[in-house]
């Protein structure tokens, strides 16, 4: 078979990669000699030299998966988890046949990265029905910078899509957290949608053999109902196309939609908006359209967005971002209406969940996580409280299940409990469950993460009022107008000042507002400050120095400080949400915050630090994505409560997690193009900072006027958005006087070349770095 039949982009997708000219579906490979190749790896096998030699050509390899896959497992796959990684003891060298001398001769493919990439190859290339392939050797030594980013765009999106359509009713009715025996699907259907029930009456019927049970929810979703379907999951309804036919019959087409993976099969209310953020940077507009509609859906239907679309989360919301998303989609779309639309969807939600009781304190007129659910969460693990219930059983003397059975069936009556539960379930209304932070106060807590979301509401809707709808427009609940919502913003402003703010700390704190103080836990929700806008410039200023000496970590932005989430003993485990973890949506907002405020350099910093720490997984780990990270020790090898959603795949990883995929794709437009290389190459952050003179304070590096190149994805749109934000106002007036610049709201958006602290130019070059950009030759070796 002749190298020069290959014709196709070597980095294509999948799909389009294995149905090429070189895409083998007939058994043409000599089985004799796959054997004999096999024997002889056996036999020679010598582990990984320092020094590879390289062909001048592209080399090219001829697999029979069965028994390419056969052997890599046996020799490679040390401790039988059907992947290959940094650490398995097998000597990390494979005689694989060439395409060039039609499978007669062999050539050796080295190192964890080459291998675990052949690996994951095959089972791509199976997928495609394939039994042998042509596989090119840049295909399994790509930069990993690029691998991992086409990977995220190409496959893992696809892996994460889901749809209430027909075709793939099971796949969503699915619920991991559900472990009763048997149990049946149900699909709840709003009880104001009627073409919704239709469909899915229909799709019960012809799929009669899932025994999908199909009920309408009461016109009033009461606590007490929820609670008494406890024991019945199912799965909620979401928007689709609603059409009829010529002929008048119901044409209903689901969205499709993108959940996070994993154990959480179905669409999450924060995990959605750093989603599509991702989905939006890799122009996956439409999912990330369909996924406001479905919140625009749950806040007409089912009162609020939903913590995710399932029986046992109707009572509680999650972290509100749909201001940001809707007009982050309408950036992308341009469609006026439909953005009116959401926004209206928006206002309803915040005076009918966020600024009304029980989650209104009406002492310092800001908002607290606080849903209406009774009892303990069903859809934890069944022992999952048995710590808590524990005491309480013994002293009436009997079984903590059968304690767990009466307090359910209100048997039993126990104020302790149902307040521990109040703020159990507040926790998780956050999206931090869980962490000491929080932990049996959270309903009592105005949050400074909360009150920055809310504060962005008022922000984003009078700016957006004004820039789309002349000061005012028409909502579902009658004529809104711009200066109403930034007095609402203001108002907010000055009681997070007064509530929220700590001079003498210059950090931002949760407030308890029934103890009537700040809570002492440092948290890097601090930041949020920065992304929503409400910090002054003093208090910006103040903000990122003391939150570098806080929270910057080897890999990234950690959760809390060490000293907050307080000693770790048996009984008292380590929580997730707490020191040494980092995650996603912390580091997301913290990048954008500190960019729109002219600390570029901490930004592009810390986003080196947290994409060096998924880069490095990814490559020592089989293509490991999974959903958090110590950030600390830069490892996602850790036992923690909930475990590590994404890390448990065979051979390929599939979908990655949601938000973290979102964060290496909106990551990397915040690096330099010498930042990119140092990546691709593994340089370890603080290498790379020492080699390149990279500043490691928290000094600030532009006025917000400009916007150093290279641009964040999404940057240009927020500074023109957040011109209309008052606190943000004040805070780049303040900057620009003391530059000598005329007013920020004169000037233009400008692009300026990359920060002067960042040595990168066009034709910079580092030794520890691989020069190519493509990433298609240097990092054999290294890797």
């Amino acid at each position: 078979m002749a190298d020069t039949q290959h014709t196709g982009d070597v980095h294509a997708p999948p799909s389009e990669y294995y149905s090429g000219p070189l895409a083998l579906r007939s058994a043409g490979i000599n089985r004799s000699r796959s054997r004999n190749y096999q024997d002889d790896t056996q036999s020679k096998v010598r582990r990984r030299g320092s020094i590879d030699d390289k062909s001048r050509h592209p080399r090219r390899f001829l697999i029979d998966i069965a028994t390419i896959e056969r052997a890599i497992l046996e020799q490679e796959d040390t401790n039988g988890d059907y992947q290959i990684t940094i650490e398995d003891s097998g000597p990390k060298v494979l005689k694989v046949p060439t395409a060039a001398s039609n499978g007669n001769r062999t050539m050796e493919i080295r190192g964890t990265y080459m291998l675990s990439n052949l690996l994951q190859e095959m089972a791509l290339a199976k997928d495609c029905g394939l039994r042998q392939v042509v596989i090119d050797e840049d295909r399994l030594s790509e930069n990993p910078v690029n691998r991992l980013s086409r990977m995220i765009r190409t496959t893992f999106w696809n892996g994460l899509v889901r749809c209430m359509d027909e075709a793939g009713i099971q796949k969503i009715c699915a619920d991991p957290k559900n472990t009763k025996p048997g149990a049946q699907p149900i699909i709840y259907v709003p009880y104001g949608d009627p073409h919704a029930l239709e469909y899915y009456t229909g799709v019960a019927r012809d799929l009669s053999s899932l025994n999908i049970k199909v009920v309408r929810l009461p016109q009033d979703i009461t606590p007490q109902y929820v609670k008494s379907i406890n024991d019945q999951f199912g799965i909620l309804t979401l928007a689709a196309d609603v059409t009829h036919d010529a002929g008048g019959r119901l044409v209903y087409k689901p969205l499709p939609f993108v959940v996070p993976g994993g154990r959480f099969n179905e669409q999450y209310g924060w995990d959605s908006y750093f989603e599509a953020l991702g989905l939006l940077a890799d122009g996956r507009v439409q999912l990330a359209k369909n996924m406001v509609d479905n919140f625009v859906y749950e806040i007409k239907h089912y009162g609020k967005i939903l913590n995710a679309n399932r029986s046992y989360y109707l009572t509680r919301s999650q972290p509100p971002f749909l201001t940001d998303m809707a007009l982050k989609v309408y950036d992308a779309t341009g469609d006026t209406e439909w953005l009116q639309g959401a926004l209206s969807a928006a206002i309803t939600e915040y005076l009918s969940v966020w600024t009304c009781e029980p989650r209104l304190d009406p002492t310092t007129g800001l908002s607290c996580y606080h849903p209406t659910g009774i009892g303990m969460p069903p859809e934890t693990e069944s022992t999952h409280f048995d710590h808590i219930v524990g005491p309480y059983a013994e002293r009436l003397g009997i079984e903590v299940s059968e304690y767990k059975r009466l307090y359910a069936a209100d048997a039993i009556h126990e104020p302790e409990l149902d307040a521990y539960f109040v703020h159990d379930r507040a926790v998780r209304e956050s999206g931090h469950d869980t962490t000491y932070r929080l932990e049996r106060r959270c309903a009592s807590l105005a949050t400074v993460d909360l009150n920055c979301l809310l504060y962005r509401y008022e922000a984003d809707l009078a700016s957006a009022i004004d820039e789309h709808f002349g000061g005012q427009m028409t909502t579902d609940i009658g004529v809104t107008t711009a200066d109403e919502w930034r007095k609402r913003a203001e108002e907010r402003r000055v009681a997070m000042d007064r509530y929220l703010w700590n001079e003498a700390k210059g950090l931002y704190f949760d407030y308890d507002v029934e103890l009537k103080e700040q809570s002492a836990y440092e948290s890097v929700t601090a930041l949020w400050a920065l992304w929503a806008g409400c910090a002054s410039h003093d208090q910006a200023t103040r903000l990122v120095d003391a939150a570098c000496r806080r929270f910057e970590a080897a890999g990234g932005l950690v959760s809390g400080t060490e000293e907050s989430r307080g000693r770790i003993t048996l009984l008292r485990p380590n929580r997730q949400w707490d020191y040494p973890y980092g995650w996603a949506p912390h580091q997301m907002l913290a990048w954008c915050g500190l960019y729109a405020y002219g600390y570029a350099s901490v930004a592009r910093r810390l986003a080196y630090r947290w994409l060096y720490t998924i880069t490095r997984a990814f490559v020592d780990f089989n293509g490991v994505v999974p959903e958090k990270f110590d950030v600390v020790g830069m490892t996602h090898r850790f036992q923690v409560e909930y475990g590590n959603v994404g890390v448990d795949f065979k051979m390929v990883p599939r979908e990655g997690f949601g938000w973290m995929n979102a964060s290496y794709q909106v990551g990397l437009t915040y690096l330099t193009s010498h930042m990119r290389r140092a990546l691709g190459a593994l340089t370890e952050p603080e290498v790379f900072f020492a080699r390149a003179g990279w500043s490691t304070d928290a000094s600030a590096s532009h006025t917000p006027a400009s916007t150093p190149k290279p641009v964040p994805v999404f940057a240009m749109a927020d500074a023109r958005r957040l011109r209309g934000n008052s606190a943000l106002h004040c805070a780049l007036e303040a900057v620009l006087t003391t530059t000598d610049n005329p007013a920020y709201f004169d000037l233009p958006l400008t692009a300026v070349d990359d920060d002067p602290r960042s040595p990168a130019s066009p034709g910079d070059t580092d030794s520890t770095a691989d020069n190519s950009d493509t990433g298609e030759t240097g990092n054999k070796e290294l890797l």
